[in-house]
């Protein structure tokens, strides 16, 4: 398969996942948001960026746990809702729960898939949750401290650690961190992040915050008057939601969002292998 017929099986599985996501959250009167790269593309592109290979949706946490009350029993066969906690007790891959699209393959059945019960060896969309963000800039920061904290306890349940990424306090840092959390159930490092990501909940706070996509988007912080509340915004042959203003968010996540990126890094980056769709 060419690289450009492959991109479009890809984008429109991932476009199954969102018309799903879209459906379930009408049906319920749920609010969600296209996030990340799948904003910018329906705000720069219409669609999809067209060499992106995965999809991202946000929802503020009331509407997330409404969202997660109803998913699995409104998907249809050959999509499954998969919490991190369901991945397994004793290991661990991130905090970010996802829809697979099962009938895909993205990486070879190496050891890392296998580590993770072939769970992870799908297309998917991310699910992101905003949680309200203490306005008070300590507060936000030990708020942010923390997540970074448990977030480096759990890798210590990681297949492996790349320690190039990071210089040599970063290193130290990491290896510490991961070491104690070896030592730590999985289920306790889970309970930890909810309870942070939810300390702040009945606060009067006019931000948020991407609790759970760590460490990443932890430098992001949004107006609730931008992420608070979905608007309607075109997407390929459909309509998606979209963040009120995404042009706040879009510009507090890439800065110039409008200029492309150089040619060069105009690739897929999710897949270590030509993905496989195949239903």
């Amino acid at each position: 398969m060419e690289k450009n017929d492959t991109l479009a099986a890809v984008h429109q599985a991932s476009l199954s996942i969102l018309k799903e996501i879209d459906r379930i959250c009408r049906k319920y009167g749920i609010s969600y948001m296209m996030d990340s790269g799948t904003l910018l593309g329906a705000v720069r592109h219409g669609g999809f960026i067209p060499w992106d290979d995965d999809a991202d949706v946000a929802f503020t946490r009331e509407n997330y746990e409404r969202f997660a009350r109803v998913v699995q029993k409104e998907l249809p066969d050959g999509m499954r809702f998969l919490e991190p906690k369901n991945l397994g007790s004793r290991v661990f891959f991130d905090f970010t729960p996802r829809i697979l699209y099962l009938n895909s393959q993205t990486h070879e059945d190496d050891g890392l898939m296998k580590f993770y019960g072939g769970k992870l060896n799908h297309l998917w969309v991310d699910v992101f949750i905003l949680d309200e963000l203490p306005q008070n800039r300590l507060a936000a920061s030990w708020t942010k401290l923390l997540h970074t904290v448990i977030y480096g306890l759990a890798m210590g349940h990681r297949y492996r650690l790349d320690y190039s990424k990071y210089g040599r306090a970063g290193r130290m840092a990491v290896r510490v961190l991961a070491c104690a959390g070896r030592r730590i159930p999985m289920k306790v490092l889970y309970r930890w992040q909810r309870n942070v990501a939810l300390k702040d909940r009945k606060g009067k706070s006019s931000l948020l915050y991407y609790s759970n996509y760590q460490p990443d988007f932890l430098r992001v912080t949004v107006e609730k008057a931008w992420s608070g509340r979905s608007v309607d915004m075109p997407f390929e042959d459909t309509v998606l939601m979209a963040p009120a203003d995404s042009h706040q968010v879009l510009t507090q996540i890439y800065g110039d969002y409008m200029e492309l990126p150089p040619v060069e890094k105009r690739v897929p980056t999710h897949s270590n292998i030509e993905i496989q769709v195949t239903g």
